[in-house]
């Protein structure tokens, strides 16, 4: 029996970012219809992690691979991910659970935020005038933000652009705002938002109000793009074919 993929992401109070997310996982199973995949949120949404863990022993699996519908590896992905895992290990020591990394990263998601980038300026996207800020969530983390900005600035030299800049709903800076106004006054003829960002939230909608209410066309967030389903079906397909190596030279 192939492991199961469990995908787990944040969870929110908005039930659009549920939606969103079950529509993606969803998308997953369809591609892969003899896998079991199930869904699992960290917090605020149903189910949870710990809950589906406990599902997928029950029902007879001896392996399971969560892979973290994370964009990047800040405290989520570093603490709260593998303290639950950590958890239903020692809960469950029939279940032999291992954790892919975060979707970050993987080409696919980079793809789908083009693909979603394209669409929002109805236009070519190699354009020297263009500016665009690519805006996340923001993150105490500092690595996880410069991330953002170097996935940004490596898109601005591929694409020739006036200019790139990361910009964060919380926690850091510059703002949506700040950035789109920032870019402007450098020169840029035009400019654009994308969002790295997986789903609709209370976050993201701040995202699109401070883009909209500067001019700026905004890229909608990931969702089931294309590009996400094939990030999140590589990450298990590499984690469980390691798992697989480990235990064959044990």
């Amino acid at each position: 029996m192939s492991p199961a993929l469990v995908a787990v992401a944040h969870g929110s109070r908005d039930p659009r970012s549920a939606a969103t997310v079950a529509a993606l996982v969803d998308e997953v199973r369809r591609q892969q219809p003899g896998l079991d995949v199930r869904l699992s949120f960290l917090d605020l949404s149903a189910p949870r992690l710990p809950d589906v863990l406990d599902g997928v022993a029950a029902d007879g699996h001896r392996r399971a691979v969560v892979v973290p519908l994370l964009l990047g590896h800040a405290f989520h992905a570093r603490v709260d991910v593998p303290g639950a895992v950590t958890q239903a290990a020692s809960r469950l020591p029939g279940l032999d659970i291992t954790t892919s990394p975060v979707l970050g990263g993987h080409r696919g998601l980079s793809t789908a935020a083009l693909r979603r980038l394209a669409a929002a300026v109805a236009g070519p996207l190699h354009d020297p005038g263009l500016g665009v800020v690519l805006a996340a969530i923001g993150s105490s983390h500092a690595p996880a933000n410069a991330a953002v900005a170097d996935l940004v600035a490596g898109w601005t030299r591929r694409f020739g652009w006036h200019g790139g800049c990361a910009a964060f709903a919380t926690t850091t800076t510059p703002t949506v705002s700040q950035a789109i106004a920032d870019l402007r006054a450098s020169g840029a003829r035009r400019v654009a938002v994308a969002q790295w960002i997986l789903a609709p939230g209370l976050l993201p909608d701040r995202i699109v109000r401070d883009a909209t209410a500067a001019g700026a066309p905004v890229a909608d967030a990931l969702a089931a793009d294309p590009g996400v389903v094939r990030a999140v079906l590589d990450r298990y397909d590499d984690t469980a074919a390691g798992s697989a190596r480990r235990r064959a030279a044990s």
